[in-house]
């Protein structure tokens, strides 16, 4: 094609690129992407970005339409499309120029919860717009009541940070002193700040480089033509998929245990509307705006709604916004799901995300049984602690203990894997310890804790850090009166249990179930531990998929022996008998037993 054309759209709309310029074109794309994230993690400061991974980064055509993704947190992925919107929506695109990077938090503008800024380089050839490079990243700490915004026991928006609307903090190449100061000033963790920031400008003049550097080689026209034409790939994938599901509504459900004040579990509801090569998903029925920090704004349950649906449509498709397309969200005002401005946000990401993600897989078991897996434990888990040190220094650490996935209609379910919503890593032990003063005493599989089924759940596991020095650790979590769902007659999992274990040995539960059935508030906010404390975090497993009393008692027998469950489980779940010392199946008494459990069921 004539590099020289003058790219209109009526001019893309007709033309077409060759299928080995389109392959070729497509990778381009995908390694912009995948290059950002790479200079991010070697080139930021802070932990949480540079061992956990929890950023994302993509490309977004001249349009603003998703364009390529790089393999980060899918619940940022989907929704960054709205902080790019609402930018260009507040400046116009006459108002951004090159050099410019645009940044953005604020959850009633297209962001998600106050921790995950968003940043935006606009990208531009001989004077003409090609895209956006988006980067968006989990910051350690942007101020708030309790350390990395967790003030769980507050009920406004103001008590979890800094809330940025869309604001140059580079313009035309120049960084902003006086934008910057501001970020310094409002943190636990200034140190962390503008080494942060600066990897985040590097990842997106490095998408930039890529994207400037195909349009060098092959022209603006056959870049933007292939562009729209991979979309709309992706979008014909999709719809195929989708149209393979029987038409119909399907329902499903799951719940918050609490916002913190609530004495009841929160209720999100899914209608799922299938008809021929397009969903509906409707979350009518679902509760309304609550008076805690779980509240999910509009972008973040599209995101989590979108990520969701696309493991069992087409996952291996190109990742853009063909994806979405065939997909319409409905959300009643006024929902939990919806949130407005005051309502605090602070839990949306990394709980309200994960029910989402359970209760449009339990709609799709009712729907695509032969293709859906069990809930995972549904849940990040996150926990962040301040912390100080002997020398009167002050710091903030966080963690994501993770837990198990669901059962597959093939396979038991992955151990120990970061929920759906993010994939982030866990922080690593030997980090941990070389920054801050904690120990790292345990992370070890959590026996009992997946959901039985014909294929079991994943396990969770038992997390354990002790303080070496005081300390204040906020978090939230759920799943604590009831575990993670099963499908297709699979069980649940364990519940999760927050525990503090003194300096005496004797262990209390701080949230959750304890021994004697007292629940306890789970959404914790600057709780104090002492030097030589210990906290201990139990994860649930992933629920069930099929019968239990249909998995072969070898594989029974082999869960025992690995200390994946117990012999009581073994009986009383699975209706196989073990015989000690031998450790081998009692055949006749398991046929009994599960004759016995069958009918009881």
């Amino acid at each position: 094609m004539d590099k020289k054309v003058d790219v209109n759209s009526s001019v893309i709309e007709q033309a077409k690129v060759d299928p080995v310029t389109f392959e070729v074109l497509r990778s381009v794309f995908e390694y912009a992407s995948d290059r950002m994230s790479t200079v991010l993690q070697r080139a930021s400061f802070s932990p949480i970005l540079a061992d956990m991974v929890d950023f994302s980064n993509a490309i977004y055509d001249y349009d603003c339409q998703l364009l390529s993704q790089a393999a980060n947190c899918p619940v940022h992925l989907a929704a960054m499309k709205f902080s790019a919107e609402a930018i260009i929506k507040h400046f116009g695109l006459h108002n951004i120029h090159e050099g410019d990077v645009v940044c953005l938090n604020d959850p009633y503008q297209g962001g998600t919860h106050i921790n995950d800024i968003t940043f935006l380089l606009p990208i531009y050839f001989e004077k003409e717009l090609l895209g956006f490079a988006v980067s968006r990243g989990h910051w350690m700490d942007l101020g708030g009541g309790a350390a990395g915004g967790q003030a769980f026991t507050g009920t406004h928006i103001a008590g979890e940070g800094l809330r940025i609307p869309p604001t140059k903090i580079y313009d035309r190449g120049k960084p902003r002193e006086d934008i910057i100061a501001i970020l310094v000033h409002n943190t636990r963790t200034p140190h962390f700040v503008k080494g942060d920031l600066q990897a985040h400008v590097g990842c997106l003049r490095a998408g930039e480089q890529e994207m400037q550097r195909a349009a060098a080689k092959y022209g603006i026209l056959t870049i933007k033509t292939a562009m729209k034409q991979l979309q709309e790939y992706t979008e014909r994938i999709v719809r195929k998929s989708i149209s393979e599901i029987p038409d119909g509504t399907y329902v499903g459900e799951d719940y918050a245990d609490t916002d913190g004040f609530s004495d009841k579990p929160i209720k999100i509801r899914v209608n799922l509307i299938v008809k021929g090569s397009e969903i509906t998903v409707d979350f009518a029925g679902t509760d309304t705006t609550v008076k805690g920090a779980i509240n999910s704004p509009y972008a973040n349950t599209a995101s989590a709604t979108l990520y969701s649906l696309q493991f069992f449509l087409a996952p291996h498709a190109p990742q853009n916004q063909g994806m979405f397309n065939p997909i319409k969200i409905v959300i009643p005002e006024g929902s939990w799901l919806n949130a407005k401005w005051p309502a605090p946000t602070i839990g949306c990401t990394t709980l309200t995300s994960s029910k989402i993600t359970s209760a449009i897989w339990q709609a799709l078991s009712k729907a695509i049984p032969q293709r859906v897996t069990g809930s995972t434990n549904a849940d990040c888990n996150w926990f962040v602690s301040s912390v100080v040190s002997p020398n009167g220094a002050t710091d903030v650490f966080s963690d994501l203990p993770a837990g198990g996935w669901g059962a597959t209609p093939y396979t038991d379910g992955m151990n120990v894997t970061e929920d759906p919503l993010g994939n982030c890593m866990n922080m690593p032990a030997e980090t941990a310890e070389l920054l801050y003063p904690i120990a790292y005493e345990a992370f070890e599989l959590r026996t009992d804790s997946a959901g039985a089924g014909k294929f079991r759940g994943g396990l969770g596991a038992v997390f354990k850090v002790r303080y070496l020095a005081e300390g204040q650790l906020s978090m939230e979590t759920a799943r604590t009166l009831k575990g993670s769902p099963g499908v297709v007659g699979g069980g649940y999992s364990a519940v999760q249990r927050q525990s503090k274990i003194f300096n005496d040995g004797h262990r209390e539960v701080i949230g959750g179930l304890d021994e004697q059935g007292v629940w306890r508030n789970p959404l914790l906010c600057a709780y104090p531990f002492a030097h030589g404390e210990t906290f201990m975090f139990e994860s649930t497993g992933g629920g069930g998929y099929g019968n239990p009393l249909e998995r072969d008692p070898q594989q029974v027998l082999d869960d025992v022996l690995d200390e994946y469950i117990s012999m009581r489980v073994a009986r009383e779940v699975y209706g196989v008998v073990i015989a000690e010392p031998a450790m081998t199946i009692d055949t006749t008494a398991t046929q009994a037993t599960r004759s016995k459990l069958a009918t009881a069921a």
